[in-house]
């Protein structure tokens, strides 16, 4: 790229996507770690709603219910890569002060930068497509509202959303907050009431080789494909700017750095223990029964308060705490998504629009497929999953050109800087994570297509 070029595209991006939220946050000059904690905490919840969105709950729970205890080693090691990642991508925008769709346009050509546009456009539509599934499906589970109405109505989350933005950063966070604490609670409940082995649950967290038998692999793979997703990445490179400091001053770089990685990891534990949960819940009721009758939301709801499944334990207030935590997980995803979506238009084109005309577009952009299928299919909820499970599939397609650059920037001198580039073994650990996830989301897209055939 020519030297003149690279300058203007450094000058365009010399501020901070979602201006109106970035530096709005004031955090304590001194303090003590916990008031430190505190002033940073928020954007790690924001960023833990991505592993518990309901692209992940089939698959934890069919996971659970086809293998039982066996793929909890998986989801203790998706939630590790996941911590890597993020610290590293919030280590970015805190640094650079340019989130992650910036720095890729600035380095990189206009074609490829255009190229990389368009597939992180489709991978937070793909994202939303599973918002309005799950929502959808939850007001039809609790109220009875036909998929086609439930589909429509996710439109009006809009409003909701234009709402809370005039309200500041800090309460969104603290909504987002509150919703987590909903699902889990729930699944607190459930496995309560499920009574799981827990014996062998903690053994389950030790890998063994039965991981890698085709089965098993294959929802192990679908589980790190429904886990680790491109949008955070975006996400949290941005929202870690939303803290008020100087930023001319090393130390309180650093010092974010820190305190937004604690922010960050202490959340994303929240969201692994709720996808243990959610395969505990599937283990402990559901292993060793018909798992074909589990294949959707509306089945899992069923059999939560289906004796023949659930046991003893089944009743309806059970199913009713599931839709609720999903409507819940599926609110939740919505505020993030449009989030990114404005992160990534304003990174990527430097376009900027009002966060509830951006959500408006992409909603009805997502909702059109969604809407077609469920009227072209009668309102069938297993048409409607099958076209959640291939966008969690594209999610795993977009993953590596995000990740990629993501781990060619934190590695680089020139960007971060000597204090604050990754040292020799992140980098080489990222690189790691990097192969493995590239080649075991090619395995879920070749697996997925061969399934078409």
């Amino acid at each position: 790229m020519a030297e003149k070029e690279h300058h203007k595209l450094v000058e365009y991006a010399n501020g901070p996507s979602l201006q109106e939220i970035n530096d709005t946050v004031e955090i304590p000059k001194g303090g003590s770690f916990w008031k430190n904690l505190i002033a940073f905490s928020g954007p790690g919840a924001l960023v833990a709603v991505g592993y518990m969105d309901p692209g992940n709950w089939v698959t934890s729970i069919g996971g659970g219910a086809q293998y039982g205890y066996l793929l909890m080693s998986v989801i203790l090691i998706s939630s590790l890569i996941a911590m890597l990642l993020q610290y590293m991508a919030a280590k970015l925008g805190i640094v650079t002060h340019k989130d992650l769709a910036q720095s890729i346009r600035i380095y990189s050509g206009k074609k490829l930068g255009f190229a990389l546009w368009i597939i992180t456009e489709l991978a937070i539509m793909a994202t939303d497509i599973a918002e309005v599934i799950g929502g959808a499906i939850a007001l039809e589970l609790l109220f009875g509202i036909p998929l086609t109405v439930g589909v429509a109505l996710t439109v009006l989350d809009v409003f909701v959303l234009l709402l809370l933005t005039k309200l500041g950063f800090r309460k969104i966070e603290a909504i987002v907050v509150t919703l987590i604490l909903v699902i889990l609670a729930v699944f607190i409940y459930q496995v309560i009431i499920a009574q799981p082995n827990m014996a062998e649950a903690m053994k389950g967290f030790i890998p063994t080789k039965q991981v890698l038998k085709p089965g098993e692999l294959h929802m192990a793979l679908g589980i790190v494909g429904a886990t680790v997703m491109p949008h955070n990445l975006f996400l949290h490179s941005s929202i870690s700017q939303t803290r008020k400091y100087d930023r001319a001053d090393e130390d309180q770089v650093a010092k974010a750095v820190k305190y937004t990685t604690w922010d960050s990891n202490l959340q994303l534990t929240a969201a692994f223990v709720v996808n243990c949960l959610l395969l505990l819940v599937g283990a402990a009721l559901f292993f060793g029964k018909d798992t074909t009758r589990l294949g959707t939301f509306g089945n899992l709801y069923d059999a939560l308060k289906d004796p023949t499944m659930a046991g003893a334990v089944a009743s309806p207030i059970l199913s009713t705490l599931f839709a609720v935590a999903l409507l819940a997980s599926g609110q939740n995803s919505t505020i993030t998504g449009t989030l990114t979506g404005q992160i990534v238009m304003e990174g990527f084109i430097n376009m900027k629009m009002p966060l509830w005309a951006r959500r408006l577009v992409t909603r009805l952009i997502s909702v059109i497929p969604v809407l077609i299928a469920a009227i072209i299919f009668h309102g069938k909820e297993s048409a409607l999953d099958l076209l959640l499970v291939n966008s969690q599939v594209f999610l795993s397609v977009a993953l590596p050109f995000s990740i990629i650059p993501l781990t060619i920037f934190t590695g680089s001198k020139k960007i971060m800087g000597e204090r604050f580039v990754n040292k020799l073994w992140i980098t080489v650990l990222a690189w790691a994570i990097t192969i493995i996830l590239t080649i075991l989301n090619l395995q879920i897209v070749w697996t997925s297509f061969k399934g078409f055939l």
